[in-house]
């Protein structure tokens, strides 16, 4: 590993004793100040030169989102053609120009400047000479205490250790134990913050409970992995950790992803601003339903008394008003009997002898038949 990442060992070195000959002007040489400071302006250095990076995960995760229903309509198909279905999702990230790893991208970048960071705190730790750490800034950085924790020790570093850098055991597990909390609280709240803002919530994809699992996955492994890392990388990861928090809120509120809670938020502060362009028939229908919201009225409560009040007389009123119907009814029939006898085109002879023909047969039908001989 040394062989390796040796040459980045020395930039490393090399810019983190540059910051320090800076904050050696304003604070003392042997300072946790002046080292914990090198180390915050290293990480700032380091995620200035990822910006670019950073802004092509951006663009490569709102693809990813974007193409996941098309994703699990492909997995749906060719579910039993393993083959297949990975030849359809390669054709589709080339159709769309999309990268799955560039998400990936400034976590894969960063990843040799922390592993150089570890190693050389590490090798600072043992008293051993790093890149252009020479003996009088090795002894120098074993010297510097954050909060009264040496930047070289660890949680889980032995008393005897910690005594021989002028620390208590006590101190170096409180500040250990802080920034732990303070990792993964951040970690939480970043990836909590792109779930519930940054999501367009109206689909849902296997994306979504991929990024719900990391949300919960990723503190529990920055405070497993953190307490065997040095203070001094501690502070590297909490710096970056909140770096992301602050970059990714920017990002969210400027440029959001259609359809999420962080869009409908810009959208309603550039139409407070005027500088939504909204076509006429939909600033007409918002207008009519807030005016009638704003009309519709909501009912008073009532006591349990009045409640059966209203109930009787509402009864009373549907009676009252099914009797008038039925009145209604009867009388809209025998107006149209009466039409319909009026225009049977006879003259008035016909219609008293057809009413002397009813008279007959309402007689034939009154008449009671005689009874057979035998029964008298």
């Amino acid at each position: 590993m040394d062989t390796i990442l040796g040459p980045l060992y020395d930039v490393v070195s090399w810019i983190i004793v540059q910051f320090h000959s800076f904050y050696s002007l304003i604070f003392d040489r042997d300072s946790g100040w002046a080292w914990g400071l090198s180390i915050v302006s290293l990480v700032v250095l380091i995620r200035v030169c990822l910006i670019p990076l950073f802004v092509k995960q951006i663009k490569s995760t709102r693809n990813m989102q974007a193409l996941q229903p098309r994703m699990k309509a492909i997995q749906e198909r060719y579910k039993n053609d393993k083959q297949r279905q990975s030849e359809e999702m390669m054709k589709l990230y080339k159709e769309t120009g999309t990268n799955p790893l560039s998400s990936c991208l400034p976590i894969l970048a960063q990843s040799p400047f922390f592993i150089s960071l570890y190693q050389v705190l590490n090798h600072i730790a043992n008293n051993k000479t790093v890149g252009v750490i020479d003996q009088s800034l090795l002894d120098s950085a074993r010297n510097a205490h954050i909060f009264g924790a040496p930047l070289s020790v660890k949680f889980m570093s032995s008393a005897d250790k910690v005594a021989s850098l002028g620390a208590s055991l006590t101190d170096v597990r409180v500040v250990t134990i802080t920034m732990i909390v303070l990792m993964s609280a951040s970690q939480f709240f970043t990836q909590r913050q792109l779930m519930t803002k940054n999501v367009d919530l109206t689909v849902k994809t296997p994306f979504m409970q991929q990024q719900k699992m990391l949300m919960y996955v990723f503190p529990i492994m920055f405070a497993v992995f953190g307490i065997n890392f040095p203070v001094g990388v501690l502070v590297y990861w909490l710096t970056t950790n909140v770096w992301t928090m602050g970059q990714q809120m920017f990002v969210i509120r400027r440029n959001p992803t259609p359809g999420s809670v962080a869009f409908k938020a810009r959208q309603e502060r550039l139409r407070a601003k005027g500088k939504l362009k909204e076509e006429p028939a939909e600033v007409a229908a918002k207008q009519a339903v807030e005016a009638a919201r704003a009309n519709r009225q909501q009912p008073k409560r009532q006591t349990k008394a009045q409640r059966a009040t209203t109930g009787h007389s509402r009864a009373t009123a549907q009676s009252a008003s099914s009797v008038s119907t039925q009145k209604s009814a009867q009388t809209q029939q025998q107006g149209a009997g009466q039409k319909k006898g009026a225009q049977g085109g006879k003259p008035a002879g016909g219609s008293a002898s057809g009413s002397s023909r009813g008279a007959k047969s309402g007689q034939r039908k009154g008449q009671q038949r005689p009874k057979h001989p035998s029964k008298k």
